[in-house]
């Protein structure tokens, strides 16, 4: 069995996905799985996928097709499915440096222990450099701790399967396409640190038409899997100002799904009455961003 399990979630990107699979082809270690989670797709993805399926690539693809939901269902899907001891996400419209499994095989042979949930490395841009701010200097960390402390941008996770698995899959809400991916991320953080790897395993390009660059429209159409995430965060977040500005959100959140409970369902109900206010604000500014011809 191989060690490591690169799932790609992809939804209508056969026009870019050739050159993540190229990425995996020069791996200079193929000691994983190419799990694809096609997310209903109605362009040719199936089609060019079966041809790299019968290809020798030296490392095995597995091609799962499953109605539209959005990314977190796409995660699901694959963590029912992962039967290797680590798992990594490579997004559609993103790839792999060429030692980058090599890197990540080995660190986790050298450095694995029970007691983490698994690697933290970098993620860079084709230019090779690192997004945001490189990880600090010591052994470990967990993602929240990380910004907390200063950490800036997008970082890549590897974690153990078995340990992500521990927590319950991101809901899915009727109507809606968008749960912030952070929800188990933060679950796995109350219990385990990440070992730091100062590598890129990733090279990312946020596409026009990816959630990274569509995140207030995502907002304004996922009412209630952002506000489900806001009360996770209030209920591990610390600070003031943090979990005050995560009220906020959840207000807002609240607002367009029209969820009059939401101070009656909040975990920090006298906070979230602050936030009122402030919150109708921001819900109005969503409103008015989101209008019909803008």
């Amino acid at each position: 069995m191989a060690t490591l399990t690169v799932f790609t979630p992809t939804y209508n990107r056969a026009y870019v996905l050739k050159q993540c699979y190229d990425s995996l082809c020069r791996q200079t270690c193929k000691d994983f799985v190419w799990l694809i989670i096609d997310d209903g797709s109605n362009d040719n993805t199936k089609e060019i996928v079966e041809k790299w399926m019968a290809n020798d690539n030296g490392f095995e693809i597995r091609y799962v097709y499953k109605k539209n939901g959005g990314m977190h269902t796409g995660h699901n899907k694959a963590y029912e499915l992962i039967d290797t001891e680590l798992n990594v996400c490579i997004d559609s419209d993103d790839f792999m440096p060429d030692d980058a499994v090599e890197l990540i095989v080995n660190f986790w042979e050298e450095n694995k222990d029970s007691s983490y949930s698994g690697i933290i490395a970098l993620d860079v841009y084709k230019n090779g450099q690192v997004i945001g701010k490189e990880l600090p200097n010591k052994k470990s960390t967990t993602l929240s701790g990380y910004y907390q402390n200063g950490g800036q941008g997008d970082k890549k996770l590897i974690y153990r399967t078995e340990i992500i698995n521990k927590y319950p899959p991101y809901p899915e809400f009727e109507g809606e396409k968008f749960v912030p991916l952070d929800y188990k991320y933060l679950l796995a953080d109350q219990d385990y640190e990440l070992l730091i790897m100062n590598k890129p395993v990733c090279v990312v390009e946020y596409m026009e038409d990816g959630s990274s660059k569509n995140m207030l429209r995502q907002y304004y159409k996922n009412p209630r899997g952002f506000a489900f995430m806001r009360k996770v965060s209030m209920k591990y977040g610390t600070g003031f100002l943090k979990n005050f500005k995560t009220c906020i959100h959840y207000v807002s959140s609240s607002f367009i799904s029209k969820n009059r409970k939401f101070v009656k369902e909040s975990p920090r109900k006298g906070m979230t009455v602050l936030a009122t206010p402030f919150g109708f604000a921001l819900y109005l500014l969503v409103l008015y961003n989101n209008r019909e011809g803008k």
